[in-house]
């Protein structure tokens, strides 16, 4: 699949796509029928891209995913997972996971970025998933592993899509420097960046977004709400940034952004989903879901509408480029 048939198929699905990390128990623990609930509402709503990975929940995102999911028309929806983390037998387990996720440490995640790590992370994701092929396959976080993943993944992965095994692959993080190097030194049709392209932080990704419009690689941008702090129509004292508690300097921001945006008759979180949209080498959006409730909040927040001088005042007062 060509770079641009690869976005323009990422932009077919939709502006909002289904990130599975939260009923992988990310923080804390989710009912089965919770989750199940929540990924067949984002499918009643009409959303038809799905995201997850072997690390979210040690396969249990993944095998929740596959429940719903082997009930639909498979050329119905785009599924993407990643590479990177092989799942293995913890030899010493009894407790729980120690990497942010309420499940028992039965299995135990070994970084694999090699040609044989990739093609059985891809093998076991598929059993996982209960489904017979990946739409997108992305490396997930080679952030210490460059050398290996440009040497074992990069090769194995523009094999699989040349043959037709996968669709598409690229590489998902929560920088953007490395994500540069990808788009201009590996054959990647789309990237997945985390938090560094938001409401209130695009500097860092201004290199990238350049190199992907040149290449005619998509992102998809995750992470917008910057871990909580934007997805609230005020944002709390107690509000999260990159996974801990927010600087003043960010609280500030994002409250000044919040007065912005209920100037304008909407809301911070409506802002936040809006902004990357603006950007044409973003072609979708995944917000991690939880529950059937947060999936018709984040349908309902991206058919918002904003009012354009609120873009204009936001670049006059700095926030935006």
């Amino acid at each position: 699949m060509s770079e641009n048939q690869t976005v323009e198929r990422i932009r077919s699905t939709g502006a909002l796509g289904f990130g599975a990390a939260p009923i992988g128990n990310l923080y804390r623990a989710v009912p089965d029928a919770e989750a199940l609930d929540a990924v067949e509402t984002a499918w009643q709503q009409g959303i038809r891209h799905f995201d997850t990975a072997p690390h979210y929940g040690l396969g249990l995102a993944e095998r929740r995913l596959g429940q719903v999911l082997s009930g639909k028309p498979r050329d119905s929806y785009l599924l993407s997972s990643k590479v990177g983390r092989l799942l293995r037998p913890n030899p010493a387990p009894g407790g729980r996971d120690t990497e942010g996720f309420d499940v028992p440490d039965d299995l135990t995640r070994i970084y694999d970025y090699t040609r044989d790590g990739v093609l059985r992370s891809i093998e076991e994701s598929l059993v996982r998933l209960n489904t017979d092929r990946l739409d997108v396959v992305y490396i997930h976080d080679p952030d210490e592993h460059w050398d290996e993943a440009v040497a074992g993944a990069v090769p194995a992965l523009s094999e699989l899509r040349d043959q037709g095994v996968i669709g598409a692959y690229g590489a998902g993080m929560n920088q953007s420097a490395m994500l540069e190097r990808f788009v201009r030194e590996a054959d990647v049709d789309v990237v997945m960046l985390a938090g560094r392209y938001t409401l209130l932080e695009q500097a860092a990704a201004g290199n990238l977004i350049s190199a992907c419009r040149e290449r005619g690689v998509g992102i998809v941008d995750v992470g917008v709400f910057n871990s909580g702090l934007l997805s609230k129509d005020r944002p709390a004292p107690d509000a999260t940034y990159n996974y801990a508690p927010a600087p003043p300097e960010m609280l500030e921001r994002a409250n000044a952004l919040a007065d912005l945006a209920e100037k304008h008759d909407t809301t911070l979180p409506a802002v936040a989903l809006a902004f990357p949209y603006r950007e044409p080498a973003v072609a979708a959006i995944v917000l991690g879901m939880r529950t059937a409730e947060q999936v018709e909040q984040n349908v309902a927040l991206s058919g918002a509408a904003i009012p354009e001088q609120f873009w204009a005042d936001a670049a006059a007062l700095g926030f935006i480029r």
